[in-house]
C-alpha cells in the first residue's frame, strides 16, 4: 500500500506557481483573483483565509468581498459584474454555500466563464463534459493531478464515483471518463452501493460520511480516492473511507488529511495563472 501524498504535491505545484507568476509579472501580467464570501459560516471563512494565504505566497494578487448574510442576490450579481469587467481580476470565486435566498444557479451563471476558475460556469461543465479545454472544479481536478504525478493511468480501469454532486461526483466522473475508464457512479438512491464498489479497480468517495466505505466494500489491490473531509467526535478530521481497515488492501490510497484536500488549493492557483494567460480569449 501507498499514500497518496497530495500535502506534498501541492507544496511542489506552489513553488513552480512562483515561477509562473514571477514571469507573468515581468511581462506586465500580474495574476488576480476575487472572492466572493457571504455569511459567517466558520468552515467557509477557514477555506477562504486558505486561499488568500497560498494566493500570497506564491505571488497572485488576491481581495475578498465580505458580504452579510442578508445580503440581496441582485448586490452580490453587481458585485460579479463589475469584477467581469475589471481587467487586474483574472479569477473570480464564490465561496458556497450560499444563504437560502440567494440562487446560486444565477450567480454562478453571472460569472465570466473565463474567470471561472472555479469550474462551475454550465459553459465550463458543457466543454468538460464534451472533453474539450475548460476550467474544471478544483477539487477533481486536483485529484487528477495527483494520479498523473503518481504516474496511475486510468486508461481501461473501472471505476466508481460514490456521489453526484455538482461541486466533485458529476466533474470527477466527466474527468475520469475522459481519461478512459469505465464509469460507475453512485449517489444516495443507489441501491447495493457495496455491488458497484466491490468490482472498482479506482474508487473515488466524495459524499460526507464518516466510514461509507468499509473494508467488505473494497477489493484486494484497488486504488481509493477519498474526497470526503469529516469531524468525528473526537473534533478530528476524518474522510468517507474507514481509513485503517481499508487502507491494507488498497495498491494506492489517499489519506485524510493530506490527500485530496491541499490539491484543491493549489489548484485553483494553477486555474487563476491559466486564467491570467488567457486574458484575451473568449468562451
Amino acid at each position: 500500500m501507498q499514500l497518496l501524498d497530495g500535502k506534498q504535491l501541492s507544496l511542489q505545484i506552489k513553488e513552480e506557481a512562483k515561477v509562473e507568476v514571477a514571469k507573468l509579472k515581468k511581462e506586465g501580467i500580474t495574476p488576480g483573483l476575487a472572492v466572493i464570501l457571504v455569511g459567517d459560516d466558520p468552515a467557509s471563512h477557514i477555506y477562504v483565509r486558505m486561499k488568500e494565504s497560498s494566493c500570497e505566497e506564491v505571488g497572485i494578487y488576491s481581495i475578498i468581498h465580505k458580504m452579510p448574510d442578508d445580503i440581496s442576490e441582485e448586490k452580490i450579481l453587481e458585485t460579479i459584474a463589475m469584477m467581469n469587467k475589471n481587467p487586474n481580476i483574472d479569477g473570480i470565486l464564490v465561496q458556497l454555500p450560499l444563504p437560502p435566498h440567494i440562487s446560486e444557479e444565477r450567480v454562478l451563471a453571472m460569472i465570466d466563464p473565463q474567470k471561472d476558475v472555479d469550474g462551475f460556469h454550465p459553459c465550463n461543465v458543457g466543454k468538460l463534459s464534451l472533453g474539450l479545454d475548460a476550467f474544471a472544479p478544483c477539487t477533481p481536478l486536483g485529484v487528477m493531478t495527483l494520479l498523473d504525478a503518481y504516474e496511475i493511468d486510468l486508461k481501461g480501469l473501472d471505476a466508481c464515483v460514490v456521489g453526484a454532486s455538482n461541486i466533485v461526483g458529476k466533474p470527477m466522473m466527466n474527468l475520469i471518463l475522459n481519461a478512459f475508464a469505465t464509469v460507475d457512479i453512485c449517489h444516495i438512491h443507489t441501491k447495493d452501493l457495496k455491488s458497484h464498489t466491490k468490482r472498482a479497480d479506482i474508487l473515488f468517495v466524495g459524499v460526507g460520511k464518516i466510514n461509507l466505505i468499509t473494508e467488505d466494500m473494497v477489493k484486494e489491490g484497488a486504488i481509493v480516492i477519498d474526497i470526503g473531509i469529516n469531524k468525528n467526535s473526537e473534533g478530528k478530521i476524518v474522510g468517507d473511507v474507514d481509513f485503517e481497515a481499508v487502507a491494507p488492501k488498497c495498491s494506492y490510497i489517499t489519506p485524510v488529511p493530506g490527500g485530496v484536500g491541499p490539491m484543491t488549493i493549489s489548484t485553483l492557483i494553477q486555474n487563476t495563472i491559466k486564467a491570467a494567460k488567457q486574458r484575451e480569449h473568449q468562451c
